[in-house]
């Protein structure tokens, strides 16, 4: 099944994960997420960035791994993703999980935000949500984010 164009702009500033995230990987699995065509931009950024975004937009004083800032729905899906190396790094290493896959989880699910899911405003549509990032994954190659 053909997915739908994605206009992908990604941003490292420090370089950091640069070898782990090249541009067609991240492409691949932002693509997977997708119904309908798209420009994203993905921006890997430190524990300082993400606080900050996270506490001016989300009035959350933390630093979170990812933020979705989505502009549009339709036709095109605009939408920045966020990702807070740090804490994406942290997290891998806590559930035992490679770095590579734990960002491709993180891409899907900030991928998925910005199409309208959405995992905090009921079980039913978490669930949705989950089971839409589990099926990706295991067709890009990846365990289920969520079994046990």
């Amino acid at each position: 099944m053909a997915r739908p164009p994605l206009r992908l702009s990604l941003q490292m500033p420090d370089g950091r994960h640069r070898a782990l995230l090249p541009r067609h990987r991240v492409a691949r699995w932002v693509r997977a997420a997708l119904e309908a065509p798209a420009e994203i931009t993905v921006r890997i950024v430190d524990e300082d960035e993400a606080r900050a975004l996270n506490r001016d937009y989300r009035g959350k004083d933390y630093a979170t791994n990812v933020l979705t800032f989505d502009y549009a729905r339709a036709p095109l899906v605009q939408a920045d993703l966020v990702l807070c190396a740090p804490v994406v790094e942290r997290e891998a290493r806590a559930a035992r999980r490679p770095l590579p896959a734990h960002y491709a989880h993180l891409l899907v699910h900030g991928s998925l935000h910005a199409q309208g899911y959405d995992h905090e405003q009921s079980d039913t549509e978490a669930e949705r949500m989950e089971a839409r990032e589990s099926v990706l994954m295991r067709q890009l190659g990846f365990s289920d984010p969520y079994a046990s």
